[in-house]
């Protein structure tokens, strides 16, 4: 894919991405796509994943309490437990705000390992990146934020999560639909959202402005990005997913250089703005 050559001319050091159809196929990637980057919270995806095996594999319940008192593992996943970003601390009642959190993911992980008598990055193995063949992946501490991955092992998970093999689909339906809606909240790096949206370990673009996708992304789009400069999203209107990862914090760089590549991926794919003659959704 051409829209693709656009990280070549962004200001990082390093740079790989690709998009994947939803029928697995490879549409196009581009950079050092085996090269190992930090994922920082799009561990979280990966990390929910494996939650969601736990819970069809009747380890854990959704509704089951995990973490502050009033939390479930439901909670837990979609950032309304309560806890604060990076503090094992209770900020608000489980259920009120959407409050981004770290900490909730640890708890997630924690909660898991004692249900399943296995330490949760091995669980995320067995569960998760093993069945995929993401042999290059791996967790070495928080479940939120310390997986280590490549462009090529999250084409794999970019294409699980458009054709399930490890979940039902009405779970990862589930998954990728807004839990607990309207709630309010800060989404990192971009400020105030009225509502923001989650599914169960997936931010859900809807209708949020500004934002890390583009102007053309469907409003279903799901995915996250990371705070070491990665992303991966899903548009289910496209039928096709983008991972991008760089080795340069997020900042005003990603802000800019993002919604682009985006909508010139979407444009090529034939769903962007240019296909519709210039208009947006």
């Amino acid at each position: 894919m051409e829209s693709l050559r656009m990280i070549e001319n962004w200001p990082v050091p390093t740079a790989a991405a690709a998009v994947v159809r939803a029928d697995g196929t490879l549409a196009g990637s581009y950079g050092p796509t085996g090269h190992r980057f930090p994922l920082a919270s799009v561990t979280k995806p990966l990390a929910a994943y494996a939650a969601l095996v736990a819970v069809e594999e009747g380890a854990v319940e959704l509704d089951e309490p995990a973490g502050p008192e009033g939390s479930t593992v439901r909670h837990l996943l979609a950032h309304t437990s309560g806890l604060a970003f990076d503090e094992h601390r209770s900020v608000a009642a489980p259920g009120n705000r959407r409050l981004y959190s770290n900490a909730g993911f640890e708890v997630l992980g924690d909660h898991i390992a004692k249900a399943t008598d296995i330490p949760f990055p091995e669980y995320l193995r067995q569960a998760v990146l093993e069945p995929l063949g993401m042999t290059a992946t791996e967790l070495s501490g928080s479940p939120a934020k310390d997986g280590v991955s490549t462009v090529e092992d999250l084409v794999r998970f970019a294409a699980e999560l458009q054709a399930p093999r490890l979940l039902a689909a009405q779970t990862l339906a589930g998954a990728t639909s807004v839990v607990h809606p309207g709630l309010t909240g800060v989404l990192p790096g971009y400020g105030h959202q009225k509502p923001n949206d989650w599914g169960l370990g997936f931010e859900i673009r809807d209708g949020k402005s500004p934002h890390w996708t583009g102007a053309s992304s469907s409003p279903r789009t799901f995915g996250h990005f990371g705070q070491s400069g990665t992303f991966l999203w899903v548009d289910p209107d496209a039928r096709a997913a983008c991972v991008t990862l760089t080795d340069r914090a997020f900042g005003p760089w990603a802000i800019e250089v993002w919604p682009a590549l985006t909508d010139a991926v979407l444009a090529e794919l034939g769903r962007g703005p240019s296909s519709r003659g210039g208009g947006q959704p």
